[in-house]
């Protein structure tokens, strides 16, 4: 075995998994596995299985997600671009399948960045009901947008805030959160080198603190009746089952729920904790049986790495009833709400990013020249349908979100909603996030590109195309001049804008095609 790990890790693995020691080791011997998950929000399981140039086996415990065999590479490929498949470790698409979202729900993924479990949970919406992603780094956030951005997410939120801050926002209200806590990362010892670097024996404790304060938000934040996924990416049974039958003996509403698909994985460890003699005597009995109903993913037993996850169902009863705040609905029958902005967020052009101070939308003056009429005659004129939600205005920014602006007052807001464009001057123009949630019936001028002749990767690299006007595809009394939705094998890839014979490319700088 090439990798080196540290030897009190080695040490603690034997003593939890004894005679199974040797198969778990030799599991580091194997390349780590890889996958994409089929982001359905544009594509359905069947189109991509149809349209995929690789081989792809079923992952068992994810129906939209496929083994990708070693040496190939999903994301030098235009389908990437057009946002049709996330590429993703296969145990981290466990915790979703485990937290059933349905569409129309609440859902605050509270761990959220770089973004792969809430794009999950996106494609599960549909499209329907509200999902809010918060992490604390900023960074981070930047790549959670962007993620959030190029699977054409229409109805989510990106907070960079602390879960205690969120709880007094949404009490009670999310019908499902998933914590993807923070940790010491040993089940991704073979997939990430870095991991084994940083880790030392106070890691599990370390982390432990911080996931039991995280938890403990989250749980404000639940609806009666509602169901929480708590989920790590380590072996350390401090931070697993030792969170949860705290958690447990904390929160009496709750209780741990077998996981769907259990077949697929092995049950908690508590029986190395009770040896603990200090936890032993703060836990009862009972509760350390409820965490035998968590689910292990051990790499020597599924094609997988390390993770862990219990499922927190909430018995629907609450001690006292929080006000509830309500999310929109899909549309407004007095139309949409228009609310402005004082304060300025600061995103690139096609992307988000965090702004100034920690204020979020308020009512401002009007300014001398109103970007919502400009905005307001863009939608009329190219797309096919009025978005739903409130139109939020950020200075020149404008969103569509699926919240009214004062529920997200006094939270750092990266990214309100669905990112529509800037209006300047009296003229708006559409964002890259706009062009990648539409879908080509959608957009009034639309040119199709074929992923087979070069041309797509020369639209992704940024260059300007000669494109005749009648291979673009109008609606009736649209000519084809203006912008354009461009799609890839029919699936929208972003925009550009024609005129005399030529297409500008409108593909943002910082998302360029850059594999040779």
């Amino acid at each position: 075995m090439a990798l080196q790990l540290p030897a009190a890790f080695e040490e603690r693995m034997k003593s939890i998994l004894q005679d199974q020691y040797d198969r778990f080791i030799a599991s580091y011997d194997h390349d780590p596995y890889s996958g994409i998950r089929v982001n359905t929000l544009k594509i359905s399981v069947e189109d991509l299985l149809a349209l995929s140039p690789w081989r792809l086996k079923p992952i068992p415990w994810c129906p939209t997600g496929y083994y990708t065999e070693i040496g190939e590479r999903p994301g030098r490929h235009p389908y990437y671009h057009a946002g049709l498949y996330y590429i993703q470790e296969p145990s981290a698409m466990a915790p979703v399948e485990m937290l059933d979202v349905k569409p129309g729900e609440k859902v605050l993924d509270l761990c959220a960045a770089p973004g792969g479990k809430s794009t999950q949970i996106a494609a599960k919406l549909q499209g329907q009901g509200l999902l809010i992603s918060n992490d604390l780094n900023s960074d981070r956030t930047k790549a959670l947008a962007k993620n959030l951005e190029l699977y054409g997410v229409r109805n989510g939120v990106v907070l960079q805030e602390h879960p205690e801050r969120i709880a007094g926002k949404f009490p009670g209200f999310f019908d499902k959160i998933l914590v993807d806590a923070p940790c010491s990362g040993e089940g991704m010892f073979r997939k990430d080198e870095d991991m084994v670097r940083q880790w030392d024996a106070q890691s599990p404790l370390k982390y432990a603190a911080m996931q039991r304060d995280i938890l403990k938000s989250a749980a404000k934040m639940l609806k009666p009746g509602g169901r929480m996924v708590y989920s790590t990416c380590t072996f350390s049974p401090e931070e697993n089952e030792a969170i949860i039958a705290e958690f447990i003996a904390e929160h009496e509403h709750f209780h741990v729920q077998t996981p769907e698909r259990s077949g697929c994985f092995a049950q908690g460890e508590s029986e190395w904790l009770k040896e603990n003699e200090e936890l032993a005597r703060a836990i009862p009995v009972e509760i350390w049986e409820q965490t035998k109903h968590t689910a292990r993913l051990w790499p020597h037993l599924i094609e997988g790495e390390g993770h862990f996850l219990a499922v927190l169902q909430h018995d629907g009863t609450w001690e006292e009833e929080p006000e509830l705040l309500e999310a929109t609905p899909a549309s407004h029958a007095d139309g949409r709400e228009r609310l402005q902005a004082k304060e300025q967020m600061r995103p690139e052009r096609g992307r988000s990013s965090g702004k100034k101070g920690k204020g979020a939308p308020k009512a401002a003056a009007a300014p001398m020249a109103d970007p919502l009429e400009a905005y307001e005659q863009f939608i009329k004129s190219h797309l096919a349908f009025e978005p739903g939600g409130y139109t939020i205005v950020y200075g020149q920014h404008i969103y569509q979100s699926p919240l009214p602006a004062e529920a997200l007052d006094g939270l750092k807001v990266v990214r309100p909603g669905w990112y529509m464009g800037d209006a300047k001057n009296g003229r708006f123009m559409p964002a890259h996030p706009l062009a990648t949630a539409l879908h080509p019936e959608e957009f009034n001028r639309v040119l199709p590109l074929s992923s087979e002749t070069g041309e797509a990767v020369r639209y992704l690299k940024g260059e300007t195309l000669d494109v005749e006007a009648q291979r673009i595809a109008c609606s009736e009394g649209i000519t084809a001049k203006g912008y354009v939705l461009v799609c890839i094998d029919g699936y929208s890839a972003g925009f550009g804008k024609w005129q005399d014979g030529f297409l500008k490319n409108e593909y943002p700088a910082g998302w360029r095609w850059t594999s040779i």
